[in-house]
């Protein structure tokens, strides 16, 4: 019994290059599943690509809440809560509060208030917004 031939191909797309190692009669529909592979991957590249960075996390979200102005009246954990998930972004509580604390530490928003009743309010305006 005769070994099956092995082809190795190297194909380029945009940034992209794929060296592919298969069985001579398996090319054509090794190469499509990869081309068809490389196709959505470049698709969800291209929707990340126009989204902010860091827009799904949790703190890429507050941080653009800021860079709307969104910080220039005060606002509680519970109000940045419900925004985020107005918007379609359904975080835990806790986490939100963890984004804050660290958004406060890096002197962007401020807190006013005592524990467990802050109100944050951003501590310098987004570049653009007077």
């Amino acid at each position: 019994m005769s070994r099956p031939s092995i082809v190795r191909i190297r194909l380029k797309r945009g940034n992209w290059e794929v060296e592919i190692e298969c069985e001579e009669s398996k090319i054509k529909e090794t190469i499509e599943s990869v081309l068809s592979g490389l196709s959505s991957v470049s698709e969800v590249k291209k929707e990340m690509s126009e989204k902010p960075r860091g827009a799904l996390t949790c703190r890429g979200l507050i941080e653009g809440l800021w860079s709307e102005g969104w910080f220039s009246e005060a606002k509680s954990l519970g109000d940045v809560h419900d925004e985020l998930a107005r918007r379609g972004y359904h975080y835990d509580r806790t986490a939100v509060s963890h984004s804050l604390a660290e958004l406060v530490r890096e002197n962007i928003l401020t807190r006013q208030g005592t524990q467990r009743n802050y109100r944050y309010v951003q501590k310098k305006p987004p570049l653009g917004i007077n």
